[in-house]
């Protein structure tokens, strides 16, 4: 094992004696996991680190894709190079880190790790030894032999640590970007129990301070139910001075143009508009279950600022899972690509633009005015389609957004629970001045198979902005949708 020379033996630096305190482990890491975070090589303290062979020629292949994961492969070369660049290193015999530990790369002999029973069973079990999963807990294995350090895999591929636990090999989640399970768990505003003089006094001057006991882990732009009593409550938002405060931006409803008029059903979508239509809180992240109308509230709040020009504009994306696949296989424009990923966005705009007295009921030969029927051959026009070609409503592929700068627009992010830490940092460092983000989604609905939930894009941005003077969160638990789709999202 190497040892870091950095403190004397006559008298060890703290840093030496909490790394003697702590048995040195030695973390070998996945491709998915440099992928995930470049930066983990750094994130591991006092402990090694040890990346194969294989992974680096893993990486060799996506280095040149122009999304995400090339993006990052690129970044993991880069990182790797900067360390091993100095001429008395070796790559193998590794290089000091700053928490005390070591880096360096890992080789794996196929023929001299057959000779260790461990790793002949492995393949008696798992047959493929030139599967690259497959070398990386055969080259575990053979770590093993040296008793020292502790060897374990990490790893964000599931299904490759149930294979490596199979066969008795220590494998973890890579976990420094997880949140804590406390963080997704409740999907309810917070409830705070004030006398009715309390209450009276926050009804009439809009303010109430709290001692420092009373307000827990509350942060700036959290909000509340300030309760006196089952049936005397109203919500408030904390402010940065430490005050609860009455909520500003609150509009009875929502109308664009001729369509319908939608307006907050519950307490969480009273909040939830509060926070979209303050011009001064420029990142919202919303959790909330299917039917919570958290799409729609955001694209009609986006909708009503632009045409009020608080915005130039509103744009709107989806993560296409497995985010960073180009949209090249569809045909058509940018649009036309993207629209089977949209389409609840586009059922949301139809909803919110289309006249009312065009939405009729019942069949179309009972309406008093029929609408023209379109000339063969004709696509029907939709109520959203000029503002679209004009600009002002911009459909957004997020493999194409990496060096944008996007100033002045509301930024719609749907289901952004599919994003990975990484891809949330390259959109929230996309907005200029003036703009407004908004991250909705599930944090129970993962499709993408490296991230979960409390690893994803969305919970990671909510833990990691929380606090800020222009951020806010809030969670939905009621849906709206109808008590079909309710009972559904509860029981099924």
């Amino acid at each position: 094992m190497h040892c870091d020379d950095s403190g004397s033996a006559a008298t060890p630096s703290p840093r030496s004696r909490r790394a003697a305190a702590i048995e040195s482990k030695l973390f070998v890491l996945d491709t998915n996991v440099l992928l995930h975070d470049p930066g983990c090589i750094h994130k591991f303290e006092e402990h090694q680190v040890g990346i194969p062979v294989d992974v680096l020629s893993e990486l060799d292949r996506f280095k040149s894709e122009m999304t995400e994961r090339g993006a990052s492969a690129r970044e993991v070369h880069r990182l790797l190079m900067k360390e091993f660049s100095r001429a008395e290193v070796s790559v193998m015999d590794g290089v000091p880190t700053p928490g005390g530990g070591r880096l360096r790369l890992i080789s794996f002999d196929p023929d001299a790790a057959r000779k260790i029973e461990s790793v002949r069973r492995f393949e008696r079990i798992f047959p493929g030894s030139e599967k690259v999963d497959h070398r990386i807990i055969a080259c575990v294995l053979q770590l093993r032999q040296a008793k020292s350090p502790r060897v374990v895999l990490v790893s964000k591929d599931i299904n490759m640590q149930l294979k490596a636990r199979a066969v008795g090999v220590e494998c973890e989640d890579y976990l420094n970007d997880k949140v804590e399970p406390r963080e997704i768990a409740t999907r309810e505003i917070a409830r705070i129990e004030v006398s009715a003089h309390e209450l009276q006094r926050f009804a009439s001057s809009g303010r109430l301070q709290l001692a420092a006991d009373r307000l827990g882990d509350f942060v700036v732009n959290d909000y509340a139910l300030l309760s006196a009593g089952e049936k005397n409550a109203m919500p408030a938002r904390l402010n940065g001075q430490g005050e609860w405060t009455r909520l500003r931006f609150t509009p009875e409803l929502i109308k664009v143009g001729q369509g319908r008029a939608v307006k907050p059903m519950n307490l969480g979508q009273t909040c939830l508009l509060d926070a979209l239509m303050d011009p001064e809180i420029s990142l919202v992240t919303v959790y909330g279950q299917a039917g919570t109308g958290k799409t729609l509230l955001a694209v009609a709040a986006g909708l009503s600022q632009v045409f009020a020009r608080g915005y130039q504009g509103l744009t709107v994306s989806r993560p296409i899972v497995a985010m960073g696949q180009g949209v090249g296989f569809l045909p058509g424009t940018l649009q036309e690509k993207m629209r089977p990923w949209l389409q609840p966005v586009y059922d949301a705009l139809d909803l919110l633009m289309r006249p009312v007295d065009q939405a009729g009921q019942g069949p179309q030969r009972k309406r008093s005015r029929p609408s023209p029927e379109p000339a063969p051959g004709s696509t029907p026009v939709a109520p959203y389609d000029g503002l679209v070609a004009q600009g002002v409503i911009e459909i957004e592929a997020l493999c194409y957004i990496r060096g944008r700068s996007i100033p002045d627009r509301f930024f719609v992010m749907d289901e952004a629970q599919q994003l990975t830490p990484l891809e949330a940092k390259t959109i929230v460092t996309r907005m200029s001045r003036g703009s407004k983000l908004v991250l909705v989604g599930d944090p129970a609905q993962i499709d993408n198979p490296y991230v979960d939930s409390r690893s994803n894009g969305l919970v990671y941005t909510r833990q990691r902005m929380r606090g800020q003077s222009f951020a806010a969160h809030v969670p939905l638990n009621k849906g709206e949708r109808s008590p079909l789709a309710e009972a559904g999202a509860r029981l099924l």
